[in-house]
């Protein structure tokens, strides 16, 4: 059981961010924000793939000034990002739902100072944004680009906003790489009660993403780290969010579809697994009831799995079996076997979710 560090619940629009809320996932827009159709068109995309919060980027005036057609025309919470202008931060506050500004490219703490006057005349939340490439020299010099540096630039922030008297922060860390990224978000954890944002920035392709994401998200998920979270991807929307999902759901924090068990290739396999395996994905993708599944190749392993599963499939040789709750329900031939296995997943969905 994983025990979450308590802290300060925040609200970004109508999603809760800490306290006991569920761990929201978010991605970013890549369009010109300016273009109101296409980046529209973006956040609508991820709201569909099952985004909580996005992000959109505001380097220039004409996209701050869109922002109000946009969240005219969008149902998700809107994160303005803001680096090096400030006034961009402050047209921005007039329509979205939060503020992140990166704190090592606005150094003038005036200029901060007047993003958190308009954040407090909209009751806007923050977001401190701290980059291991791009921290304030003073903590570069000092602790170059390490977590250390990471940690004391977000301290130096965090007191600054507090000392205005504002406290609705959430603090991300990030680096390009998982050791510097968890490390800073562990040292930091204990010095205060903000939530936190997760990340691995500039993560890569797809492939390398979902790998270094994979490793230092869910570390520290498992550690009770965590209130939001992002999969800083080359790639698609779309999969930011499958992927941040995935994490969540295997580390055991949703529960949510189907957990599917299925064996490594190997000399004993009785079938043809892996296509097996894809279209048991692919015909249960809709299926939102916490499901565990087992799809095994031989009989070696697949009736002890079975007997954790809900519903399980054994092939043999010419022949499989289909096995509810640890108990073989049938024996059919090799062919007519997923055919059947799907439809038992599919009652026993509808039994649980009842």
């Amino acid at each position: 059981m994983i025990t979450r560090h308590k802290t300060k619940k925040i609200y970004v629009g109508d999603v809760a961010i800490g306290g006991d809320a569920p761990i929201a996932v978010q991605s970013m827009t890549y369009s010109n924000t300016h273009d109101v159709k296409a980046t529209v068109e973006q956040i609508n995309r991820l709201h569909f793939a099952g985004a909580d919060i996005v992000r959109v980027a505001v380097p220039h005036m004409e996209d701050a000034l869109a922002l109000k057609q946009i969240k005219e025309q969008t149902s998700l919470p809107i994160v303005a990002d803001i680096h090096f202008h400030y006034k961009l931060a402050l047209e921005a506050a007039k329509w979205v739902d939060c503020i992140r500004f990166n704190p090592g490219n606005i150094n003038d703490k005036n200029k901060i100072k007047e993003i958190v006057k308009a954040c407090k005349e909209r009751n806007l939340p923050t977001r401190i944004g701290v980059n291991c490439g791009s921290l304030e020299s003073q903590f570069e010099d000092k602790y170059g680009q390490t977590a250390k540096g990471m940690v004391e630039s977000a301290m130096y922030n965090i007191k600054y906003l507090e000392d205005l008297d504002f406290t609705d922060i959430k603090i991300s860390l990030k680096a390009s790489d998982v050791q510097r990224t968890v490390e800073a978000y562990r040292l930091l954890r204990p010095k205060n009660d903000y939530p936190f944002h997760l990340g691995v920035t500039e993560a890569g392709t797809q492939f390398h993403s979902t790998i270094k994401s994979s490793i230092a998200l869910g570390s520290l998920l498992l550690d009770g780290i965590g209130d939001t979270m992002r999969i800083s991807m080359t790639g698609e929307l779309e999969k930011e969010i499958e992927v941040g999902r995935a994490i969540l759901k295997d580390a055991g924090i949703i529960k949510e579809g189907l957990n599917i068990i299925s064996c490594p290739t190997c000399g004993r396999i009785e079938a043809d697994l892996v296509t097996a395996v894809a279209e048991v994905e692919r015909a249960t993708a809709h299926i939102k009831t916490p499901l565990n599944v087992s799809v095994m190749g031989c009989v070696v392993n697949a009736i002890g799995e079975a007997k954790s599963a809900d519903v399980a499939i054994a092939y043999g040789k010419g022949s499989g079996l289909i096995i509810k709750k640890g108990e073989i329900i049938e024996k059919l031939p090799t062919d007519k076997l997923l055919g059947r296995f799907l439809e038992e997943v599919e009652k026993e969905a509808e039994l649980q979710k009842d």
